[in-house]
């Protein structure tokens, strides 16, 4: 389960960065959808980073 979500959110990462990368090169504004999947992938690593901080955290206590 892990790896499917771990595929998904890569495939993503790498999709919604060579779109930007290839917009900004050609001098033309990002399509709405890209900007909204890169806010959902910034939504998502920061609150991965948040819940791994906290069990990171929680097991240095125990």
């Amino acid at each position: 389960m892990i790896e499917g979500a771990a595929l998904l959110y890569s495939l993503t990462t790498a999709f919604v960065l060579t779109s930007a990368e290839r917009n900004r090169k050609a001098a033309r504004p990002h399509a709405r959808r890209i900007v909204y999947a890169g806010w959902m992938l910034m939504g998502a690593s920061f609150t991965g980073a948040g819940l791994l901080g906290i069990t990171a955290i929680r097991h240095a206590l125990v």
